[in-house]
Protein backbone atom coordinates (compact mmCIF):
# COMPACT_ATOMS: atom_id res chain seq x y z
CA UNK A 1 0.00 0.00 0.00
CA UNK A 2 1.11 3.55 -0.72
CA UNK A 3 0.09 6.84 0.83
CA UNK A 4 0.59 9.76 -1.49
CA UNK A 5 -1.01 11.96 -4.10
CA UNK A 6 -3.82 10.54 -6.19
CA UNK A 7 -4.46 12.25 -9.52
CA UNK A 8 -7.69 11.88 -11.50
CA UNK A 9 -8.14 12.95 -15.11
CA UNK A 10 -11.48 13.41 -16.82
CA UNK A 11 -11.96 13.78 -20.57
CA UNK A 12 -15.00 13.82 -22.81
CA UNK A 13 -13.94 11.41 -25.56
CA UNK A 14 -16.79 12.42 -27.91
CA UNK A 15 -18.08 8.95 -28.76
CA UNK A 16 -14.87 8.40 -30.71
CA UNK A 17 -14.29 6.66 -33.99
CA UNK A 18 -11.72 3.90 -33.83
CA UNK A 19 -9.05 6.14 -35.36
CA UNK A 20 -9.71 8.95 -32.88
CA UNK A 21 -9.72 6.44 -30.01
CA UNK A 22 -6.26 5.28 -31.12
CA UNK A 23 -5.03 8.88 -30.93
CA UNK A 24 -6.66 9.34 -27.54
CA UNK A 25 -4.93 6.21 -26.27
CA UNK A 26 -1.58 7.52 -27.48
CA UNK A 27 -2.20 10.69 -25.47
CA UNK A 28 -3.48 8.86 -22.39
CA UNK A 29 -0.43 6.61 -22.60
CA UNK A 30 1.72 9.61 -21.66
CA UNK A 31 -0.43 10.74 -18.73
CA UNK A 32 0.71 10.10 -15.13
CA UNK A 33 -2.73 10.15 -13.49
CA UNK A 34 -3.83 6.98 -11.72
CA UNK A 35 -7.53 7.20 -12.64
CA UNK A 36 -9.24 8.24 -15.88
CA UNK A 37 -12.91 9.28 -15.99
CA UNK A 38 -13.88 9.11 -19.68
CA UNK A 39 -17.22 10.66 -20.56
CA UNK A 40 -19.44 10.44 -23.65
CA UNK A 41 -18.68 6.77 -24.06
CA UNK A 42 -20.93 5.09 -26.63
CA UNK A 43 -21.58 1.55 -27.84
CA UNK A 44 -19.38 2.19 -30.88
CA UNK A 45 -16.08 0.63 -31.90
CA UNK A 46 -13.92 3.50 -30.63
CA UNK A 47 -15.39 3.40 -27.13
CA UNK A 48 -15.02 -0.38 -27.04
CA UNK A 49 -11.39 -0.03 -28.10
CA UNK A 50 -10.69 2.35 -25.19
CA UNK A 51 -12.09 -0.12 -22.67
CA UNK A 52 -10.50 -3.18 -24.24
CA UNK A 53 -7.05 -1.61 -24.54
CA UNK A 54 -7.04 -0.30 -20.95
CA UNK A 55 -8.40 -3.58 -19.59
CA UNK A 56 -5.85 -5.52 -21.61
CA UNK A 57 -3.07 -3.39 -20.14
CA UNK A 58 -4.12 -4.39 -16.64
CA UNK A 59 -6.24 -1.39 -15.67
CA UNK A 60 -9.51 -1.94 -13.83
CA UNK A 61 -12.33 -0.73 -16.08
CA UNK A 62 -15.76 0.08 -14.69
CA UNK A 63 -18.52 0.94 -17.16
CA UNK A 64 -22.20 0.26 -17.68
CA UNK A 65 -22.39 -0.12 -21.47
CA UNK A 66 -24.86 2.47 -22.77
CA UNK A 67 -27.73 1.45 -25.02
CA UNK A 68 -27.37 2.13 -28.73
CA UNK A 69 -27.52 5.86 -29.51
CA UNK A 70 -27.01 6.65 -25.82
CA UNK A 71 -23.90 7.78 -23.96
CA UNK A 72 -22.20 6.93 -20.68
CA UNK A 73 -19.10 7.16 -18.53
CA UNK A 74 -16.13 4.81 -18.08
CA UNK A 75 -13.76 4.83 -15.09
CA UNK A 76 -10.33 3.27 -15.63
CA UNK A 77 -7.91 2.81 -12.74
CA UNK A 78 -4.34 1.61 -12.32
CA UNK A 79 -4.84 1.52 -8.55
CA UNK A 80 -6.93 -1.14 -6.82
CA UNK A 81 -10.61 -0.31 -6.41
CA UNK A 82 -13.01 -1.54 -3.78
CA UNK A 83 -15.76 -3.95 -4.94
CA UNK A 84 -18.34 -2.48 -7.29
CA UNK A 85 -21.57 -1.14 -5.82
CA UNK A 86 -25.11 -0.94 -7.22
CA UNK A 87 -25.84 2.00 -9.55
CA UNK A 88 -26.09 5.33 -7.77
CA UNK A 89 -28.98 6.65 -9.87
CA UNK A 90 -32.01 4.89 -11.27
CA UNK A 91 -32.57 7.22 -14.23
CA UNK A 92 -29.98 6.85 -17.01
CA UNK A 93 -27.66 4.83 -14.72
CA UNK A 94 -25.05 4.38 -17.46
CA UNK A 95 -24.23 8.08 -17.06
CA UNK A 96 -22.92 7.70 -13.49
CA UNK A 97 -20.08 5.40 -12.39
CA UNK A 98 -19.06 5.24 -8.74
CA UNK A 99 -15.79 3.73 -7.49
CA UNK A 100 -13.93 3.80 -4.17
CA UNK A 101 -10.23 3.75 -3.32
CA UNK A 102 -8.53 4.25 0.04
CA UNK A 103 -11.64 5.61 1.70
CA UNK A 104 -12.18 8.09 -1.14
CA UNK A 105 -15.33 7.81 -3.23
CA UNK A 106 -15.28 8.96 -6.83
CA UNK A 107 -18.49 9.69 -8.74
CA UNK A 108 -17.89 10.01 -12.48
CA UNK A 109 -20.73 11.71 -14.36
CA UNK A 110 -21.71 12.46 -17.93
CA UNK A 111 -24.85 14.57 -17.73
CA UNK A 112 -27.10 14.81 -20.79
CA UNK A 113 -26.78 17.77 -23.09
CA UNK A 114 -29.87 19.32 -24.64
CA UNK A 115 -31.25 21.25 -27.55
CA UNK A 116 -34.58 23.10 -27.57
CA UNK A 117 -36.70 19.98 -27.97
CA UNK A 118 -39.02 19.23 -25.03
CA UNK A 119 -37.73 15.65 -24.81
CA UNK A 120 -34.06 16.68 -24.47
CA UNK A 121 -34.91 19.43 -21.99
CA UNK A 122 -37.00 17.08 -19.87
CA UNK A 123 -34.40 14.33 -19.65
CA UNK A 124 -31.55 16.68 -18.75
CA UNK A 125 -33.68 18.37 -16.12
CA UNK A 126 -34.75 15.03 -14.62
CA UNK A 127 -31.21 13.65 -14.57
CA UNK A 128 -29.72 16.71 -12.85
CA UNK A 129 -32.57 16.86 -10.34
CA UNK A 130 -32.14 13.18 -9.41
CA UNK A 131 -28.37 13.55 -9.12
CA UNK A 132 -28.76 16.57 -6.84
CA UNK A 133 -31.31 14.76 -4.68
CA UNK A 134 -29.09 11.70 -4.26
CA UNK A 135 -25.94 13.71 -3.56
CA UNK A 136 -27.86 15.90 -1.15
CA UNK A 137 -29.01 12.97 0.97
CA UNK A 138 -25.51 11.51 1.36
CA UNK A 139 -23.04 12.44 4.07
CA UNK A 140 -20.67 14.98 2.44
CA UNK A 141 -17.49 13.11 3.26
CA UNK A 142 -14.37 12.16 1.25
CA UNK A 143 -16.07 12.26 -2.15
CA UNK A 144 -15.17 13.64 -5.58
CA UNK A 145 -17.88 14.38 -8.17
CA UNK A 146 -16.21 14.78 -11.55
CA UNK A 147 -16.94 14.76 -15.26
CA UNK A 148 -18.81 16.56 -18.00
CA UNK A 149 -21.77 17.83 -15.98
CA UNK A 150 -23.08 20.08 -18.76
CA UNK A 151 -23.72 22.84 -16.22
CA UNK A 152 -22.13 26.25 -15.79
CA UNK A 153 -21.62 28.82 -13.07
CA UNK A 154 -23.73 31.97 -13.29
CA UNK A 155 -21.76 34.93 -14.70
CA UNK A 156 -24.45 37.65 -14.79
CA UNK A 157 -23.56 38.27 -18.40
CA UNK A 158 -25.52 37.87 -21.63
CA UNK A 159 -24.23 34.32 -21.96
CA UNK A 160 -26.43 33.31 -19.02
CA UNK A 161 -29.54 33.70 -21.17
CA UNK A 162 -28.59 30.51 -23.02
CA UNK A 163 -29.36 28.48 -19.90
CA UNK A 164 -32.51 28.03 -17.85
CA UNK A 165 -32.63 28.59 -14.10
CA UNK A 166 -32.80 24.87 -13.32
CA UNK A 167 -29.48 24.36 -15.10
CA UNK A 168 -27.72 26.37 -12.38
CA UNK A 169 -29.27 24.48 -9.45
CA UNK A 170 -26.68 21.72 -9.13
CA UNK A 171 -23.76 24.15 -9.23
CA UNK A 172 -25.36 26.63 -6.84
CA UNK A 173 -26.83 24.20 -4.31
CA UNK A 174 -23.84 21.91 -3.81
CA UNK A 175 -21.94 24.43 -1.61
CA UNK A 176 -24.84 24.47 0.83
CA UNK A 177 -24.65 20.68 0.99
CA UNK A 178 -21.00 20.61 2.00
CA UNK A 179 -19.28 20.59 -1.41
CA UNK A 180 -16.69 22.82 -3.08
CA UNK A 181 -15.91 23.57 -6.71
CA UNK A 182 -12.30 22.35 -6.63
CA UNK A 183 -11.30 24.53 -9.56
CA UNK A 184 -12.70 27.67 -7.96
CA UNK A 185 -11.12 26.77 -4.60
CA UNK A 186 -7.70 27.12 -6.23
CA UNK A 187 -8.47 29.63 -8.99
CA UNK A 188 -11.17 32.00 -7.69
CA UNK A 189 -10.84 34.55 -10.50
CA UNK A 190 -9.52 32.61 -13.47
CA UNK A 191 -11.65 32.46 -16.62
CA UNK A 192 -11.32 29.29 -18.71
CA UNK A 193 -13.51 27.30 -21.05
CA UNK A 194 -13.65 23.52 -21.23
CA UNK A 195 -15.73 23.27 -24.42
CA UNK A 196 -15.76 25.50 -27.49
CA UNK A 197 -17.94 25.15 -30.59
CA UNK A 198 -16.88 25.71 -34.20
CA UNK A 199 -17.83 29.38 -33.96
CA UNK A 200 -15.70 30.00 -30.91
CA UNK A 201 -18.47 30.07 -28.33
CA UNK A 202 -17.66 28.08 -25.23
CA UNK A 203 -18.49 27.25 -21.63
CA UNK A 204 -16.95 25.57 -18.58
CA UNK A 205 -18.98 22.36 -18.70
CA UNK A 206 -16.44 20.00 -17.11
CA UNK A 207 -16.14 20.16 -13.33
CA UNK A 208 -14.60 18.64 -10.22
CA UNK A 209 -16.51 19.03 -6.96
CA UNK A 210 -15.10 17.79 -3.67
CA UNK A 211 -16.59 17.48 -0.21
CA UNK A 212 -15.32 20.21 2.08
CA UNK A 213 -13.32 17.78 4.23
CA UNK A 214 -10.98 17.21 1.26
CA UNK A 215 -10.05 20.89 0.89
CA UNK A 216 -6.79 20.57 2.83
CA UNK A 217 -5.75 17.64 0.62
CA UNK A 218 -6.49 19.45 -2.64
CA UNK A 219 -3.21 20.42 -4.28
CA UNK A 220 -4.10 20.73 -7.96
CA UNK A 221 -7.08 21.30 -10.23
CA UNK A 222 -6.60 22.50 -13.77
CA UNK A 223 -7.71 22.15 -17.37
CA UNK A 224 -5.52 20.67 -20.08
CA UNK A 225 -6.47 22.47 -23.28
CA UNK A 226 -4.19 20.44 -25.53
CA UNK A 227 -6.97 17.90 -26.08
CA UNK A 228 -9.02 20.61 -27.80
CA UNK A 229 -6.07 22.19 -29.55
CA UNK A 230 -5.03 18.88 -31.12
CA UNK A 231 -8.58 17.74 -31.98
CA UNK A 232 -8.51 14.77 -29.64
CA UNK A 233 -11.83 16.11 -28.37
CA UNK A 234 -13.90 19.27 -28.44
CA UNK A 235 -13.44 19.35 -24.65
CA UNK A 236 -10.41 20.18 -22.55
CA UNK A 237 -9.31 17.49 -20.14
CA UNK A 238 -9.37 18.26 -16.42
CA UNK A 239 -7.05 17.01 -13.69
CA UNK A 240 -7.58 17.02 -9.94
CA UNK A 241 -4.95 15.87 -7.44
CA UNK A 242 -5.44 15.04 -3.76
CA UNK A 243 -2.75 14.38 -1.18
CA UNK A 244 -2.59 11.75 1.57
CA UNK A 245 -4.66 9.07 -0.17
CA UNK A 246 -3.88 5.42 0.57
CA UNK A 247 -3.94 3.14 -2.46
CA UNK A 248 -2.44 -0.01 -3.94
CA UNK A 249 -0.90 0.19 -7.39
CA UNK A 250 -1.83 -2.46 -9.95
CA UNK A 251 0.64 -4.13 -12.25
CA UNK A 252 -0.15 -2.56 -15.59
CA UNK A 253 1.49 -2.56 -18.99
CA UNK A 254 3.85 0.31 -19.65
CA UNK A 255 2.00 1.11 -22.88
CA UNK A 256 -1.56 1.51 -24.10
CA UNK A 257 -0.41 1.54 -27.71
CA UNK A 258 -1.37 -1.19 -30.14
CA UNK A 259 0.55 -4.44 -29.81
CA UNK A 260 3.68 -4.53 -31.91
CA UNK A 261 4.16 -7.34 -34.46
CA UNK A 262 6.05 -10.32 -33.11
CA UNK A 263 9.74 -10.50 -34.02
CA UNK A 264 9.61 -14.32 -34.16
Amino acid sequence: MTEGSLAILTLNVCSPSRSRAERQLEWLDQRPEQIFVLTEISSGAGSRLLGERLHGAGWTVRVSPPPERERGVMVCSRVALEPARPPLVGYMPERVETVSVGGLELIGVYAPSRDESPEKVARKRRFLAELLTIVGTREPRATVLIGDLNIVERTNQAIDRVFQDWEYELYEELPGLGWLDAYRALHPDRIELSWVDTEGRGYRFDHSFITADLRERLCRCEYLHETRNTDLSDHSAMVIELEAIVYQELEVSSSLAAEQPSLF
